[in-house]
């Protein structure tokens, strides 16, 4: 049930029922293609009229083809239906602080084509380099028609004016990367933080079990981020800050935080922490050469280095704490681990649920389960973010 917000809604209309009929038959094709007209009736429940009516205008606007004719032992045979993937070319664009990924997708999101390039240290460079390989693909693929642009970026996004505001592990200033990006490739841009990209990805394209409407992702990198999709809504709060939980303290006494606190979560759970933790400590033969990746961490784990096992423990440990915290304050379906650490699942997976088990008391059924790792999560995510739009109903109505 949602309140009305007086303060901006629209009357419905006739209009108003076609369009959310129209979004009903769109999703159904997107989830279900190849379907029949009939198929949709049934799926749909909407008179035969009504599906003919619709979907002959999505052929007409470019949205649905026709497919292959069906076999049927009597009656008239069937006309498959199936998205037209030419009808939209979407790019998405995912800067981490150490790597940049840049993406074109179609309408069913599936990649056509993919680049990667090592994160330049100004937001002026990243552009120069990203718009030349959209405008190559533009010209590649001269069949589709582009509009926008998803950005997935480890920072905050201020709603209003769509600038990046807080970026502590990128280590770039506030900018506006939005009106960079759209002077370089004439399209529209959207940006967005990369956990709630990854959760938008997650809830577009996920194959989870549970079909869930309530779910949170969370991102384990050089910092944590938390993304959360609540009654299939994403949760961005007034100001586009919501979701923050890795810069929320869990000793005050701890490490300072690249944010300028003091134990926040992700100085005890994040990448950057397990490195710590490990380049810190000392070894039965004397000190170990540090360790500059997360990966030369994992690859010690598989080893059975019992210092790198420590570490991993002691990571999960962390994970667990940050995470009894969100089971115990959203109790969704779902949380979906994204990062390498994914990678050791099945031995940081039981620590992590002994200490979720051992600190919540209310005992909510949570499935906890690692991200698919291809297509990168993030990079999904930010063509999910302008996916979402041909798809969902618009606001108000």
């Amino acid at each position: 049930m949602q309140k009305i917000d007086l303060n901006n809604f629209k009357v419905a209309t006739s209009e108003t029922a076609r369009d959310i009929n129209s979004q009903i038959i769109l999703n159904l094709v997107r989830e279900r293609q190849p379907i029949s007209r009939a198929d949709l009736m049934r799926h749909s429940g909407l008179q035969r009229s009504s599906v003919s009516v619709i979907t002959e205008q999505l052929i007409g606007e470019g949205w649905l083809r026709e497919g292959a004719i069906g076999k049927l032992p009597r009656g008239r045979r069937p006309t498959f239906l199936h998205l037209n993937d030419d009808r939209a070319g979407i790019f998405g664009i995912n800067i981490q602080p150490v790597v940049t990924e840049v993406a074109l997708a179609n309408l069913s999101g599936r990649l056509l084509a993919q680049e990667s390039m090592l994160t330049p240290p100004n937001s002026a460079a990243l552009v120069e380099e990203v718009g030349k390989w959209i405008r190559g693909w533009m010209a590649k693929y001269p069949q589709m028609t582009y509009q926008e642009i998803g950005v997935s970026l480890p920072g905050r996004i201020d709603l209003s004016s769509q600038k990046l505001i807080f970026a502590p592990n990128l280590g770039w200033h506030a900018t506006d990367l939005k009106r960079q990006v759209e002077k370089a490739t004439g399209l529209s841009v959207s940006m967005e933080n990369a956990a709630n990209a990854c959760a938008l990805s997650e809830f577009w394209f996920g194959k989870h079990v549970l079909n869930a409407r309530n779910l949170v992702v969370v991102t384990v990198s050089e910092g944590i981020g938390v993304g959360m999709i609540l009654n299939g809504q994403l949760v961005r709060g007034t100001s586009g800050l919501a979701g923050e939980f890795g810069h929320v303290a869990i000793n005050e006494q701890g490490p300072r935080c690249s944010c300028g606190n003091y134990g926040c979560w992700e100085v005890y759970a994040s990448n950057s922490a397990a490195l710590r933790y490990y380049n810190a400590a000392k070894s039965p033969g004397g000190r170990k050469g540090r360790l500059k990746t997360f990966g030369e961490l994992l690859h010690l784990v598989e080893e059975n280095d019992s210092r790198a096992t420590e570490t991993l423990e002691r990571m999960a440990k962390y994970l667990g704490v940050g995470m009894a915290m969100l089971v115990a304050g959203l109790t969704p379906d779902l949380i979906t681990i994204v990062g390498e650490v994914t990678l050791c699942w099945n031995k940081v997976h039981p620590m992590i649920n002994d200490v979720i088990r051992r600190r919540v008391s209310t005992h909510a059924a949570v499935k906890i389960m690692p991200s698919a790792s291809e297509p990168p999560p993030r990079l999904q995510g930010s063509i999910a973010l302008i996916l979402q739009k041909y798809f969902t109903v618009p606001a108000g109505l």
